[in-house]
């Protein structure tokens, strides 16, 4: 049963959503551009959500002080450069987040996909005064010495995408993201389908140390040995999350496994670099081999809207609206789950075309 505190913290989640889509943002289109428009893709919080146990993280328990964030200084954090869609929507839409409820400031970093300038940037914001940091984190580990800075100011943390391997309500209050294990197993669930349960499938891994990866692959690896022990895996190798290295990754795999007929790449990113490298090769992507991802940008449902993709699990980045509205109640006095999780959509052949608009 949904508890009261809980349900409050999903409706003003919605609320804040519903304000975010009548403030609209602008789109762009292009290779490489995420689209910020809000209007069709605003995260829904799971109700009640699927993964938060434990008792919750409360103001008093963690030992902050109560601000109010039209007097704040809040501080972002993003891990990667901005030229990943993903990356691209997340921080415009935390900046246009603040910007709609009037945050007197926001400072923003970003890590460039460096673990130590993440926790430099941090300790940086906390110098400049940050009282309230979200932060996208590189990796699940390693982000201790930021975190302990965090907490000798008793600085709030709250962690959106990556899950962070330390204790909640003592190291930060909680995660807010998508069930990764859940994404594995509905990108499975749709390969199947597209290749009949038979085949031979090359998986692009996602970057390693970091539980976004971990868990893509054991949801699709379970899976498929659950339900279709005749898609049999090849190949396992990281494209990092990268386009470029995705194409370079499927480049190879083409010449040492010439007989795979289906690729899961765990971010959309990798699988339109396997879609430029199978098209190099004179195959036909989506047809001669399918290609199931993880993501949900703009370029990737126009690949599958095309015909040159099979299908795309939804991984929403626009966490502005979610994460303000998880601080507001968490210093409105209000207990929050450890795991904030939300629900993601799935594009495939049916729905691709019509739901361009609420891709990023």
């Amino acid at each position: 049963m949904t508890s009261p505190r809980r349900s409050r913290l999903v409706a003003a989640v919605c609320l804040a959503a519903a304000a975010a889509l009548a403030a609209g943002c602008s789109k762009e289109e292009g290779s490489g551009a995420a689209s910020s428009d809000t209007s069709q893709g605003a995260q829904v919080v799971q109700s009640p959500s699927a993964d938060s146990s434990g008792p919750g993280c409360t103001l008093e328990a963690y030992g902050a002080t109560k601000i109010d964030l039209k007097d704040a200084v809040v501080g972002f954090s993003q891990s990667e450069k901005e030229a990943n869609p993903f990356r691209i929507a997340e921080t415009q839409s935390i900046k246009d987040e603040a910007a709609r409820l009037g945050v007197k400031k926001l400072l923003t970093t970003n890590a460039q996909s460096q673990l130590s300038k993440q926790i430099s940037d941090i300790k940086d914001m906390l110098a400049q005064g940050a009282q309230l940091l979200i932060v996208a984190p590189l990796n699940s580990d390693g982000l201790e010495p930021a975190l302990q800075a965090a907490a000798a100011k008793h600085v709030p943390v709250i962690t959106v995408d990556r899950k962070l391997n330390a204790t909640a309500c003592k190291d930060y209050v909680a995660f807010l993201g998508s069930d990764f294990v859940e994404q594995g197993k509905r990108a499975a669930d749709a390969m199947i389908q597209v290749t009949g349960g038979k085949g031979k499938v090359a998986i692009l891994l996602g970057a390693s140390g970091n539980n976004v990866t971990t868990d893509r692959t054991k949801g699709f690896v379970d899976q498929l040995k659950a339900k279709a022990p005749g898609l049999q895996i090849v190949a396992q190798q990281t494209g990092e999350f990268a386009r470029d290295k995705g194409q370079q990754v499927m480049e190879q795999l083409i010449q040492s496994k010439p007989d795979i007929t289906a690729v899961y790449a765990e971010n959309d990113e990798m699988g339109l670099g396997a879609v430029t490298a199978l098209k190099g090769a004179g195959k036909k992507p989506g047809k001669d081999v399918r290609i199931i991802s993880i993501d949900g940008t703009r370029n990737a449902v126009q690949a599958l809207a095309d015909s040159q993709y099979n299908g795309v699990i939804e991984s929403n980045p626009r966490f502005g609206p979610l994460a303000f509205a998880t601080a507001q109640k968490f210093f409105g006095g209000e207990s929050i789950p450890e795991n904030v999780i939300i629900s993601d959509r799935a594009y495939d052949a049916s729905n691709a075309k019509d739901s361009l608009s609420g891709a990023y």
